[in-house]
């Protein structure tokens, strides 16, 4: 069975991005406005408590995830310029195969982001 899962991590503390916001979003094939289908916040371990997509949700296509981090710093008590050189990072990624785990880790800064399909 599918299944998307991401989690966040802070490499300005080496730790887990415990309360960032996210949002998916169902990318339109056909140039149609983007529907968001899911939102959410990390736990603890910089995860969300249950997959992003699963079973039936999973369909092939291209989504897109957006991570709230400037704020997620700032609550931090990280000092960040006005505007903030990231504020939300968005990774725009596709699923091929539906019946496959896609995890999307995110290893953040406030000046730089990574991402790779993770297991």
């Amino acid at each position: 069975m599918g299944k998307l899962t991401t989690h966040v991590l802070d490499q300005l503390s080496g730790r887990p991005g415990k309360g960032i916001s996210l949002r998916l979003y169902r990318c339109a094939a056909d140039g149609a406005p983007e529907q968001m289908i899911r939102n959410g916040v990390t736990n603890d371990d910089g995860r969300c408590h249950q997959p992003l997509l699963a079973g039936d949700e999973m369909k092939s296509g291209v989504y897109r995830l957006e991570f709230d981090v400037a704020a997620y710093y700032r609550r931090a008590g990280v000092e960040l310029p006005t505007p903030p050189f990231l504020d939300i990072v968005e990774i725009r990624f596709g699923i091929a195969d539906a019946g496959a785990h896609y995890h999307v880790p995110l290893l953040v800064s406030p000046y730089g982001y990574s991402t790779y399909r993770g297991s």
